[in-house]
């Protein structure tokens, strides 16, 4: 198309882009001051744009294998241990396996007609098995672990306080709760001077940790909406004496409504060693 000569004392680029079904581009370009000149320039090459991005660099992502709190690495909780394993899902799935699998058998879907009435014979209670404990399930809390209370727990955690991680980091099956003994001895359940059964703190998380003069502690980490932080402390004694002998319960507060009991062994790595 025609085009009016520009002015010499104009540099301009005027670029015309079609659709698509168009196939071609015209781009018109103004050249050095020549009076009635105008040139079409030929279709140019398609441009791509080309983005090459970088890895992050691996100085600045987390470890993989430990995350790093309070300048102490904590120990990941990544070992297999059949006490992290829920009797009911297993006995839930094995026993709906079976019942499927004998159902599909005994009308010829599936092959094995001749175990079908096996299958569901050992099915069906299976399955009600599974859900009963399912049902009765209650869920490990976690348990946070920092390196140097990882190396300590063996020589200086009391047998009770190494009892207590296990029983609360393992799945359960009829209680109401974590520590429900404990804390219903503690507490006193609806008697004098005690609390409503229904205020009953929960346990939240465990940490293993140690202290600032070098001791082992575990940290019960309970959630009490309705408690405050007196009805704790006025119970020091009897936590003490209910994880005890040969520890030391402190009373401390945390976020929100959460309640900390801090189990500190007395036992030193040095009397241990000796």
């Amino acid at each position: 198309m025609p085009m009016k000569a520009l002015s010499p004392t104009s540099t301009a680029i005027i670029i015309h882009s079609h659709h698509h079904s168009v196939n071609h581009h015209r781009w018109f370009l103004s050249l050095p001051p020549r009076p009635h000149l105008t040139r079409s320039i030929p279709k140019p090459h398609n441009l791509k744009l080309t983005f090459i991005t970088r890895a992050a660099d691996s100085s600045t992502s987390q470890p993989p294998a430990a995350a790093v709190a309070a300048g102490k690495a904590i120990v990941p909780d990544d070992g297999f241990s059949i006490t992290k394993l829920s009797f009911g899902v297993i006995g839930l799935g094995v026993g709906i396996s079976l019942l499927s699998y004998g159902f599909g058998a005994y009308f010829n879907i599936l092959p094995g007609s001749e175990w079908s009435a096996i299958m569901l014979t050992y099915g069906f209670p299976l399955a009600i098995i599974g859900m009963a404990l399912k049902y009765a399930e209650l869920k490990p809390v976690p348990c946070l672990t920092y390196s140097d209370a990882e190396s300590l727990r063996e020589t200086c955690a009391t047998p009770i306080l190494k009892q207590v991680k296990s029983d609360v980091t393992r799945y359960r099956y009829g209680d109401e709760q974590h520590l429900d003994e404990a804390l219903k001895r503690i507490f006193q359940y609806g008697l004098g001077g005690g609390i409503p059964r229904r205020s009953a703190p929960i346990l939240q998380m465990i940490r293993e940790e140690v202290t600032e003069d070098g001791k082992y502690s575990l940290v019960l980490v309970f959630e009490a909406k309705a408690l405050q932080l007196s009805d704790f402390e006025q119970r020091q004694a009897k936590f003490t004496s209910f994880f005890g002998p040969g520890i030391t319960a402190e009373i401390g507060k945390g976020e929100n409504d959460l309640y900390e009991v801090r189990l500190i062994s007395n036992t030193t790595s040095t009397a241990s060693a000796s």
